[in-house]
């Protein structure tokens, strides 16, 4: 504020030929002079100090209207304590002047000073005009005081300013919308007698905020349907609707609201430009979303980013990239929300060399590494399998966060390091950090693994403590869970309890098909179609696993008619299912009219077709089937010629056998275990003993059970016993606890008349403590 001596200085200043004795003789004059001083907008803020002088020197300091002009102009220097000072100097206050002090501290986000001052009046028994409400009824909403909120709602009601003002209706309707109670500002809404513009948009806005999305196009609907000439949508309207079909991923909605704003002119709004941008962005519509930031005339660090997010989403990293520079180029600096879209899009398109590659560019040019950046940069190195950095950035925070934690626990559980992953977690919950679905989802699927069921008891019972019981997700993993333990029990009791999607129905009977009990699996999966729930692809190809194992016909081709029914898309995994289905139910020529109809195969459907002919000892078409996979794209693997050889043993094609053995180095397949067992059972079964014995000791690794027992069963099959016996004493050195090898020997030397050592072999049993396994009949 200013003293009385700058004020006479100002005022002699300003009208130096006025003196003392003329100035009451020309008061009218000076009223008129000050009038058109504060007629004007934006006057500087030295002619307010002169003008608010010439106000103090020629006694105007109690004029209402002059007085609340100078709040308003302190207002506007954001000089809050002038302008309480001007209003204190006022002798007589009424409505109008406590209006202007509000507006001043409101206007300048002083919310709770604002709200002062209205209790002030009230407690001087002025009573708040319909221009004081909004002010006040928006200062609670801002400071999400309730209580007041609803005191000022009930001051309004006993007033009588809430019918027929759209203003007091708008502010009331937005102040429940910030509470977040829609409900009531439903209510409000539709009690109003009068509505504008301002009323709707607030509704629909309120609507999209709160994550009522559908009640906000409905709004905008009702008000395209029944609004006058002063309800007509404005860009404001247009921004809450947008915001709406983004958050649902309304693109077809979206669409219309486009078509809406280009014929009534409001696409010319940046506001609505962005908006436009925004649903495209977020619906996945990469063609439209180009278009619409083209049309951006000044493009913001919001419009950038969404256009590299849209980018970033569908794995054009190059794009990306480049719409990163033209950004810089435009004078805009990245942020931290731009450097974690590109390093997710990173992660999700698995480009790994690009991903280290980006990493380096941020800190080479210092771009910021916050915990935003930091989070981003954990989740793609985890997403890229790699330990070693993942450990370091995690290492590297100073405070363990609850995302860092859940990225860092899906992480180890991914690379199938279970120790881990539950080693964190129990850290976890040792330092209080909650956990997400995602987190124990993890957890319990890297249980699961290590079959560690006490301990996945155990988080099922946090997870019913935390009451999480309910979320799908978790539900999901722990029906996996006890189902591929086989306890089917507990799995069907946590599936009819919980709220079931398709992978809850799938996981149970996946579960079922585990543990060998296909027909509950194919009648739970009835069950499904009866409950009208849809089954999807991964629901059939199990289904027709289920048929399959138990060689049901009627119930396979059940399922394939539902297929037909349904219009389902015959994919690779579908047909190549009911391809085995087909040829384990005996089938061959429907299993092979199918494989041929399909127009694109993988190694899957190859091996499916020629494992049908192989079990039914058709192996020269197995070779067949084997030379057309050659002639394809798709290359062997080794269940391919595991397959094949097994084929070949079966029917006795010993030549055939050993040279696709031989093929495997041209396909840089390494035989395995289980394709040296087939060898060596090939040989054994035609007779080349000795063959098959080198081939036994010319293995990479050491021979197990079946390698031997294969062996051996082919020695007692053609009677040689010498070699039989020899075999057997070099398979009870490899695995001395191993009962069949003791059974077989003392059974070889029984049948050659060496009673006395069979006897021996028996007693050598005893002595090491190894029992003979009990049979058991299925009868």
């Amino acid at each position: 504020m200013i003293n009385l001596k700058t004020t006479n200085y100002l005022f002699k200043g300003l009208f130096p030929r006025l003196s003392a004795k003329s100035c009451h003789s020309t008061c009218d004059y000076l009223n008129g002079h000050l009038n058109s001083i504060f007629c004007l907008r934006h006057p500087s803020f030295d002619v307010v100090l002169k003008s608010h002088a010439l106000v103090i020197t020629s006694g105007n300091t109690n004029n209402v209207f002059i007085s609340s002009k100078l709040i308003s102009f302190y207002a506007s220097s954001q000089r809050l304590h002038s302008c309480n000072k001007v209003f204190y100097s006022v002798n007589e206050k009424d409505t109008f002047l406590w209006n202007s002090l509000i507006q001043s501290h409101f206007s300048c986000g002083n919310y709770a000073e604002a709200y002062d001052f209205y209790v002030r009046m009230r407690l001087s028994n002025i009573l708040p005009s319909q221009f004081t409400f909004p002010m006040v009824v928006a200062t609670c909403a801002e400071l999400l005081w309730v209580n007041q909120g609803k005191c000022v709602h009930g001051l309004v009601a006993k007033s009588g300013l809430f019918e027929g003002n759209c203003a007091v209706g708008s502010s009331l309707v937005y102040m429940y919308s910030k509470f977040g109670f829609t409900w009531d500002a439903g209510v409000l809404f539709d009690e109003m007698t009068v509505r504008d513009v301002v009323s709707w948009t607030t509704l629909v806005i309120g609507y999209a905020q709160n994550g009522e999305s559908e009640l906000g196009l409905e709004c905008i609907s009702e008000m395209h349907r029944t609004g006058g000439i002063g309800e007509r949508m404005n860009f404001r309207t247009m921004e809450g609707g947008l915001q709406a079909c983004a958050d649902l991923g309304a693109l077809v909605v979206g669409r219309c609201l486009h078509a809406f704003v280009v014929k009534t002119g409001l696409g010319c709004s940046l506001v609505v430009q962005s908006s436009l941008l925004s649903i495209y962005s977020k619906c996945g519509d990469l063609s439209e979303g180009c278009n619409s930031f083209s049309e951006l005339v000044d493009k913001d660090l919001i419009s950038w980013t969404s256009i590299i997010n849209i980018h970033a989403r569908y794995g054009l990293m190059y794009d990306c990239i480049s719409l990163f520079w033209d950004m810089q180029i435009d004078g805009l600096f990245p942020d931290r929300i731009i450097l974690s879209c590109i390093l997710s899009g990173f992660g999700n398109s698995l480009h790994v060399r690009e991903g280290k590659a980006f990493h380096g560019l941020i800190i080479r040019k210092n771009y910021v590494i916050d915990h935003i950046v930091n989070t981003a940069l954990l989740s793609m190195y985890c997403k890229f399998g790699l330990l070693i950095p993942s450990e370091k950035l995690f290492d590297k925070e100073h405070e363990w966060s609850k995302e860092s934690c859940a990225i860092m626990v899906c992480g180890y559980a991914k690379l199938g390091m279970g120790g881990r992953c539950i080693e964190l977690f129990r850290e976890m919950q040792n330092e209080g950090i909650k956990t997400d679905s995602s987190c124990l989802v993890s957890v319990i699927s890297s249980c699961s693994q290590l079959g560690a069921i006490r301990l996945c008891r155990s988080i099922h019972g946090y997870v019913i403590r935390a009451l999480t019981y309910q979320n799908v997700s978790i539900a999901n993993a722990l029906i996996d869970m006890y189902g591929k333990s086989g306890n089917l029990t507990v799995a069907k009791r946590i599936f009819y309890r919980t709220n079931k999607d398709v992978v809850t129905w799938n996981t149970l009977i996946s579960s079922y098909v585990c543990c060998g009990v296909a027909g509950q699996a194919i009648a739970l999966f009835e069950h499904m179609i009866l409950q009208k729930f849809k089954p999807n692809q991964a629901t059939l190809v199990t289904v027709l696993s289920a048929c399959s194992n138990v060689a049901s016909l009627d119930k396979g081709e059940m399922v394939h008619r539902y297929i037909e029914k349904e219009g389902f898309e015959l994919n690779v995994s579908l047909v190549s299912a009911l391809v085995n289905m087909y040829a384990k139910c005996g089938q061959l020529e429907k299993s092979r009219q199918l494989f041929n109809s399909m127009e694109e195969r993988d190694a899957i459907s190859w091996n499916v077709m020629i494992s049908g002919y192989g079990m039914h000892g058709h192996a020269k078409s197995a070779i067949e089937i084997f030379q057309q996979m050659e002639r394809s794209k798709v290359k062997p693997n080794a269940i391919t010629f595991l397959l094949l050889i097994s084929a070949c043993a079966h029917a006795g094609l010993v030549e055939e056998g050993k040279n696709l053995f031989n093929r495997m180095h041209l396909y840089s397949v390494e035989p395995s275990l289980k394709i040296y067992t087939c060898l060596v059972d090939l040989l054994g079964r035609s007779g080349k003993l000795l063959e098959a014995e080198e081939v036994v000791l010319s293995m990479p690794f050491p021979p197990d059970g079946n390698v031997w027992g294969a062996l051996l069963s082919a020695c007692k099959i053609h009677n040689q016993i010498e070699t039989g016996l020899r075999i057997a004493r070099r398979a009870i050195e490899s695995d001395p606890d191993n009962d069949g090898y003791h059974i077989m020997l003392a059974n070889m030397l029984s049948y050659s008349g060496k009673w006395e050592q069979a006897q021996r072999v028996r007693e050598m049993m005893k002595a090491r403590g190894v029992e003979k396994a009990a049979g058991w009949s299925a009868v």
